[in-house]
């Protein structure tokens, strides 16, 4: 998947967990060589990026709620 396509249609939080899960499960199992490990390594490294990004939006989006409603 190239960056642009990345951009126009991002995982989900539960999709990028459970590539970074497979990723994970590969490389533990050593199915993939040293090479692919770290393609593999890095490709987790921005699923981990991105899991972040989604949880800390969510994590304003809950504490904006949260004050919200809060009675002045």
């Amino acid at each position: 998947m190239t960056d642009d396509k990345a951009k126009q249609n991002p995982k989900t939080f539960e999709q990028a967990l459970a590539d970074l899960e497979a990723i994970v499960a590969e490389v533990e199992a050593g199915k993939v060589g040293l090479e692919e490990s770290i393609a593999k390594y890095e490709q987790g490294m921005k699923l981990v990026k991105h899991c972040r990004t989604i949880l800390d939006a969510a994590e304003k989006r809950i504490e904006t709620i949260r004050t919200e409603s809060q009675p002045k």
